[in-house]
């Protein structure tokens, strides 16, 4: 009766012609549908797969709702299994896996009232015969960095360029094995000042350097007593030097970000964070045995790199100060390239503090030197402000500030050296480049430099495009961030934050990740992709470090230095280019056994990843349909690779 009531009422509607009313009931009709479909489906707090996506999407993104996930649901993927894998084809790709809900490889507990589920139950299986790498020096291996069939070809070592990175192709699928009696690492501070010996099993230093006070044994300890070459008596009174040297020096204030070049065991960085400076230190794998592996046991922010051939991974005009204290860098070498580096990613009104002793010996070959750096500043419009010798430490230094007007430049009698081409497009530039002999002009004749510490890593960003919503975009990916790390990350996924110290984002965008961590005893390596957009000289802008990278390639850095390595949406992407397994192996030989990694990413790039991560013996969590915890252990397989 009903229902031949309501036709009867939609045939007096058509026979009215109440077009409009009808039209309108269609539309809400519709769009209650959509409503309820819509709510149907569990909804990505971050629906993206790049950067560059995430930036387009994030205008028209709501604000992250922390009530809208609930974080104790996960799903354990556990691998439980203790031998090896059973072997398979190696070439296989990962692409092509099976699907294959029967394994006993892959054990899966699953709580339906709690849990997420996957596709149907289903998991994509991956089985590989792993192998351990081989030779005494597999402990310690860094595949562009050791790379010996290539490094034999080179045809000169004049300019370090046996340094450079070499990277084998392809890259090798071999595990790092662990030193003998490997610990978990002591926790920050107390990292700062001593760490497990067997973790860094490296005593050459402490011979070498024994009157320098870099390094001591003490039992079952590494312990750094705050020395350097340049400060046997203690790196406090050398930072307390350069101040009183020049107070216009303000740490932690204007300056914020500093490059020291030729680190040492990076005790200088490592002291200037009590006073809010990030120092991002770097040195070469070189006859200084496992320097920046100290550092980076140590907990303090460094990478392997040097000044040879090629630029450093770093953006133009983003440091605020650089140091050198006897880094064994000849600055006026090859027409002065090595310094024109310095002065293309030295902030323009920045400083650099060259502590050597050609600053105050007086020989002939000392003179000379001096006599050169002389020129050669005053010819890139250096101003000398300051140049002094410490009797207590036997220290000489001086201090150079970078041009930040234009003027010096067009006043110059001679154009050497000359000015760069202003044409050339130098986004990403320095990924593989040359030096360059020739100055940056600067951008505009009115620099700016950033906003004091700590306002500067919420202001806008010197860098940030001139677009009329870059504002409003930047702002949105930091609250968001926020919002994503306070309400999840921190508190609803299985981390143990207080065991978490280096800290890498492979995908840094903005730094927002980085910001929304910045309270926390931790620091972030924040990486740009060359193969994405250029932010990186925003993120400095903001008083962050980071590097540029290729993730088809390994990282320059010791196994077993990170504590957690986070990407967001950069697998889509990567493997149009390079395999998900050989990034999985680069992972595994980054994180410290008991470190983490954590990606967002979509369901079917986290069951690709994750199948891998079981197949090298991490704990796997899955959170939300779009959140991997892996966790990785002391597991090694036996079995080992052939040279």
């Amino acid at each position: 009766m009903a229902i031949s009531s309501a036709s009867s009422s939609m045939q007096d509607m058509f026979k009215q012609r109440k077009y409009p009313f009808i039209f309108s009931l269609f539309l809400l009709l519709m769009f209650v549908t959509l409503l309820l479909i819509s709510n149907s489906q569990k909804s990505p707090i971050f629906a993206a797969i790049n950067f560059a996506q995430r930036t387009a999407l994030i205008k028209s993104v709501p604000e992250f709702n922390p009530n809208s996930i609930s974080t104790s649901t996960s799903t354990n993927l556990h691998q439980s299994d203790e031998n090896n894998n059973t072997s398979i084809n190696h070439e296989s790709p990962l692409n092509n896996v099976r699907i294959d809900p029967k394994s006993s490889n892959i054990p899966l507990t699953i709580n339906p009232e709690k849990s997420d589920t996957i596709i149907s139950d289903e998991l994509e299986t991956f089985s590989y015969h792993w192998k351990l790498c081989p030779g005494p020096l597999a402990v310690d291996y860094i595949p562009c960095l050791d790379n010996w069939k290539a490094i034999k070809k080179i045809k000169s070592r004049r300019h370090m360029e046996h340094r450079e990175r070499h990277c084998p192709v392809p890259s090798p699928r071999c595990l790092i094995p662990l030193p003998k009696g490997y610990k978990l690492p002591l926790p920050w501070p107390k990292s700062r000042d001593m760490i497990w010996y067997d973790n860094v099993p490296h005593p050459k230093l402490v011979e070498y350097k024994k009157d320098q006070n870099w390094v001591k044994k003490s039992g079952d300890y590494f312990v750094f007593p705050g020395g350097g070459t340049q400060f046997r008596d203690g790196v406090n009174h050398y930072i307390e030097f350069i101040e009183e040297t020049f107070p216009t020096i303000q740490w932690g204030k204007s300056i914020r970000v500093l490059l020291d070049v030729g680190c040492g065991v990076a005790s200088f960085g490592g002291y200037l964070l009590d006073k809010n400076v990030i120092t991002m230190s770097f040195a070469p794998k070189d006859e200084h045995e496992a320097q920046i592996q100290f550092a980076l046991e140590r907990g303090i922010p460094a990478t392997l790199s040097v000044i040879a051939t090629k630029k450093l991974a770093f953006p133009d005009n983003v440091y605020d100060m650089i140091h050198c204290a006897r880094c064994r860098v000849h600055w006026h070498a090859d027409g002065g390239k090595p310094l024109m580096e310095l002065n293309r990613i030295l902030r323009p009104g920045g400083y650099f503090i060259w502590s050597a002793t050609p600053v105050y010996k007086k020989d002939e070959g000392h003179k000379n030197v001096w006599k050169v750096m002389v020129n050669l500043t005053e010819a890139m419009c250096w101003k000398m402000v300051a140049r002094t010798f410490f009797k207590r430490g036997r220290v000489g230094l001086v201090i150079y500030q970078k041009s930040d007007s234009s003027s010096c430049y067009e006043n110059r009698k001679e154009n050497i050296p000359p000015m760069c081409d202003q044409k050339k497009n130098r986004l990403n530039s320095s990924w593989y480049t040359p030096l360059d002999s020739c100055l940056l002009p600067l951008a505009s004749s009115n620099y700016k430099w950033p906003a004091p510490w700590p306002q500067r890593l919420n202001t806008k960003p010197l860098s940030l495009s001139l677009e009329t919503d870059a504002e409003e975009t930047f702002n949105k990916d930091t609250r968001h961030w926020a919002s994503l790390v306070s309400d999840v990350y921190l508190g609803g996924l299985a981390i143990n934050w207080s065991s978490v110290r280096n800290v890498m984002d492979m995908n840094a965008g903005y730094g927002g990740f980085a910001t929304a961590l910045i309270d926390r005893p931790l620091w972030v390596m924040n990486v740009v992709p060359i193969s994405g957009p250029d932010t990186l000289p925003i993120i400095f802008d903001r008083g962050l470090v980071g590097t540029y990278h290729d993730w088809c390639e390994s990282f320059n850095t010791y196994p077993r230095t990170y504590d957690l390595l986070h990407s967001s949406f950069l697998y889509g992407n990567l493997i149009q280019r390079c395999d998900l397994v050989d990034v999985a192996v680069e992972m595994d030989r980054m994180v410290r056994p008991g470190g983490y990694i954590l990606v967002q990413d979509t369901i079917q790039m986290i069951k690709q990843l994750g199948s891998i991560l079981r197949s090298l013996h991490w704990s796997v969590t899955l959170h939300q349909h779009q959140f991997l915890v892996g966790k990785k252990d002391f597991w090694r397989p036996k079995d080992v690779a052939r040279e």
